[in-house]
């Protein structure tokens, strides 16, 4: 505890808490406000800690969609909760991460998503031609305190961070002002939460270990490849055996299934299904994807074309920097579509036949062709695709206006 309170160690969770930033506990201090908070009451807080009587409060549930659907609940602790878990998990990550397993990727540092899933198509192509896809069933909800605390404790002998830990799990939630108690479960969105999750799951990764298995797992993503349906049958039932029985969690049957890597998708990505097995963007993060840029780009919107691209910038940005680890071109694809649905809002927006005609020509369009379209019975989605509305909104206007190209941004 004296390690985790140093002035050194606070500093530095102070530091990151304010670069994280994060919406306010239920004390409704920001992390703008929190460096002068702390100054004030952190001789009191470091007190409580040091004699192991802290109490932190508890967290705000926040209910926030799911991309498939449904909800993930997230428990927001106070800025100064959040301070205190940072620097504790600032001592115990390098101690506890490299005892984890090389097959867990998730929240640990030099480890990343992307090559959880060069893993995994690794081990397609070596023929591993079925995978057994564990979902667990609302996995921070359903952590069992009793036994996280029992792998804490064979890993700490300080009372005083045992007693934190525990009371960070079991301080409740508050939820439309009615107090929940917490008798299961990790908080997702406190920052010591992924490092318990992967204590809680290292189990599970020994297990697949001392069974011989070829895995690949991402927080509470699991993935086991193996070479026919029957064993992928077999595993599957061995597995739920021992995850609800020993771990005392929950599979979710509904989403858990042995198939095709192909036909299932692993951190939003998959495998094609052809000789070089080439890594691809799931069906389903485009269809997300594309359902979010609808949103963003409706005709009626209201706004102009320039506001539109900055709000899909940032969007657009990362979706490069994350899924530019396609080994396909879906992403040039995506960004001919985008363009195609703005051409088709400009056209919408300019309403009249008269100021469409303007608009064309001072985009530097024909007078013939700006007739032609014009006078064009066609629809707004068909037109966008003409010679005309390219020409009037060419891809280097898009670049002057601020809209990224995915496809060239990731290789940049």
């Amino acid at each position: 505890m004296e390690e985790i309170c140093a002035p050194d160690n606070m500093e530095a969770a102070i530091r990151a808490v304010v670069r994280n930033k994060g919406a306010a506990g239920i004390d409704g201090i920001t992390v703008k406000q929190l460096p002068a908070v702390l100054a004030a009451c952190w001789p009191e807080v470091e007190g409580q800690l040091l004699q192991g009587r802290y109490q932190p409060q508890p967290v705000r549930r926040v209910e926030i969609p799911k991309p498939a659907g449904g909800t993930r609940n997230l428990g927001i602790p106070c800025a100064i909760d959040r301070v205190i878990q940072q620097a504790i998990l600032q001592r115990l990550q390098p101690l506890w991460d490299p005892t984890f397993s090389e097959h867990s990727y998730g929240f640990r540092p030099g480890r990343s998503a992307h090559q959880a899933v060069a893993q995994a198509q690794a081990y397609v192509i070596e023929g591993y031609h079925f995978v057994v896809d564990l979902d667990l069933a609302k996995f921070f909800d359903r952590v069992h305190h009793d036994r996280l605390m029992a792998a804490v404790a064979a890993r700490i002998s300080d009372r005083r961070v045992l007693r934190v830990i525990r009371a960070y799990l079991t301080a409740g939630v508050l939820r439309g002002g009615l107090f929940e108690e917490s008798r299961e479960g990790v908080p997702q969105g406190g920052p010591l939460s992924p490092l318990l999750s992967n204590l809680v799951l290292d189990e599970l990764d020994r297990e697949l270990e001392r069974r011989g298995h070829r895995f690949v797992r991402y927080a509470d993503d699991c993935n086991i490849y193996v070479r026919s349906e029957k064993a992928g049958q077999r595993v599957m039932a061995s597995l739920t055996r021992f995850i609800e029985r020993r771990l005392k969690l929950q599979v979710n049957a509904d989403k858990s299934a042995v198939a095709r890597p192909w036909e299932r998708s692993f951190l939003g990505f998959t495998v094609r299904n052809d000789r070089a097995f080439r890594r691809c963007i799931s069906a389903k993060a485009i269809t997300r994807f594309k359902d979010r840029v609808r949103v963003l780009t409706r005709r009626h919107r209201g706004i102009p074309v320039e506001r539109m691209i900055a709000d899909l910038a940032p969007i657009l940005r990362g979706w490069a920097g994350y899924f530019g680890f396609s080994q396909l071109s879906e992403l040039q694809a995506l960004d001919g579509w985008i363009r195609r649905r703005l051409r088709c809002v400009a056209w919408v927006q300019w309403k009249t036949r008269r100021r469409r005609y303007q608009e064309l020509r001072r985009l530097g369009v024909s007078e013939k062709a700006a007739s032609e379209l014009v006078w064009s019975p066609k629809g707004p989605w068909r037109l966008s695709s003409t010679h005309a509305l390219h020409r009037a909104y060419s891809n280097a206007r898009f670049r002057n206006l601020g809209l990224p190209s995915m496809a060239t941004s990731f290789t940049a």
